[in-house]
């Protein structure tokens, strides 16, 4: 289902950052009209030198260690699966999905005519005996999860859930896509990324990353680095990265060198820091979920339900009883303001209509607030009806 946003001025709704948070990419960037090389086509699996900052950053910032040709570099996370799903998902395919999960992902699986199976969760991650039960019945193509910080839920899986995970895929030969979008956006400013790694490392990581063979990794620095640059990349087993980047139209294998390009003079930058940037992200998000957490303490919020996240870019709210997530949407946009709906989060629409998905990365500290009380007078107007 679609809504007219005509008239909505603030929006909660999207999976995007803040971009008044970012660089300005000329700032830190020569200019590229000398480099012959950036009007030419881009090897398949993307730039090299770009690949190859992944590699090493990956084995500082991570401490994993992986051979680039297991890097294929995309313009985000949704590119990334649209790729495996042409090379690897036929029609009527069954692939199961952690529930909730990304509307945007559910609705690519649904286009490529997937039998998407809905796998539930607590706080520590996916249900296993649920999994277990899914891998059983049906023939999975691939099991797709976001262990740090689930859009929309939030949740962080804990590393025993990821460890089990692994090993029921491992022993039924289950591929896990595991996106690691929001990986970067803990809000814990004591823990320095390494550390944050060891504490809850990638399934990628916990699988052998010098094969990669039973996880597909997916990032993106659109979240935390370049959203206007479009890039992402995925790691995994090098036949597998091969058979994708194989698989790629033409127009999308020459569509973003310069993109590539320009992210990586601004990652080599002496005048740019991606470290501290993300740093000061996390903290500016940091804010803005306290601000969200003290506009839910108000009056009309006490009966709604909802955890909130220690990362991430979402806070998952069950509604009060009785009211439904399209109806209210219906009313915050004549009012100015959206959010997404809990239906769209869910492989049975029906599911989420009792829950709301807010983004408190997108907006500033002023809209987000706005936002919010526009959507409680929202709330209080069906709730003084009941």
């Amino acid at each position: 289902m679609t809504y007219s946003l005509q008239g909505s001025s603030i929006t909660l709704a999207e999976e995007l950052p803040d971009q008044d948070l970012f660089p300005l990419i000329a700032e830190h960037t020569t200019h590229l009209s000398d480099d012959i090389l950036a009007v030419q086509n881009e090897n398949s699996q993307g730039y090299m030198p770009l690949r190859a900052w992944l590699q090493s950053e990956w084995q500082q910032h991570k401490g994993i260690e992986v051979d680039v040709n297991q890097i294929l570099l995309t313009t985000g996370t949704e590119q990334g699966m649209e790729w495996l799903t042409r090379v690897y998902v036929d029609q009527g395919d069954t692939v199961l999905v952690e529930n909730p999960t990304s509307p945007s992902i559910l609705e690519l699986l649904r286009m490529r005519g997937a039998t998407i199976i809905p796998i539930d969760g607590d706080a520590q991650g996916v249900l296993l005996h649920t999994l277990e039960e899914s891998i059983k019945t049906t023939t999975p193509k691939f099991l797709f999860v976001t262990p740090n910080f689930t859009n929309p839920t939030g949740v962080i899986w804990s590393i025993e859930r990821r460890a089990q995970v692994l090993d029921l895929c491992r022993r039924h030969h289950v591929l896990i896509v595991e996106d690691d979008t929001y990986g970067d956006l803990y809000f814990d400013e004591a823990t320095d990324p390494l550390s944050f790694s060891k504490r809850y490392p990638s399934l990628f990581t916990l699988d052998g990353h010098e094969v990669g063979g039973q996880v597909l990794y997916l990032g993106s620095f659109n979240k935390t680095v370049a959203p206007e640059l479009r890039t992402g990349w995925v790691v995994g087993n090098r036949k597998l990265i091969e058979l994708m980047s194989a698989g790629m139209p033409m127009a999308d294998c020459q569509s973003n060198a310069l993109n590539q390009r320009l992210l990586y003079q601004l990652l080599v930058s002496t005048t740019f820091d991606w470290r501290n940037h993300i740093a000061l992200v996390r903290h500016e998000y940091n804010i803005r979920l306290e601000l969200m957490k003290n506009m839910l303490k108000k009056p009309v919020w006490r009966d709604a339900r909802y955890e909130l996240p220690s990362g991430g870019m979402f806070i998952w709210i069950k509604l009060p009883e009785g009211l439904r997530s399209e109806a209210l949407l219906k009313c915050s946009i004549r009012k100015g303001v959206d959010f997404c709906p809990g239906g769209l989060c869910c492989v049975d629409k029906g599911e989420g209509s009792d829950r709301i998905r807010l983004n408190f990365t997108q907006p500033r500290r002023d809209e987000l607030i706005q936002g919010m009380h526009l959507i409680g007078e929202a709330v209080s107007e069906f709730t003084a009806r009941s």
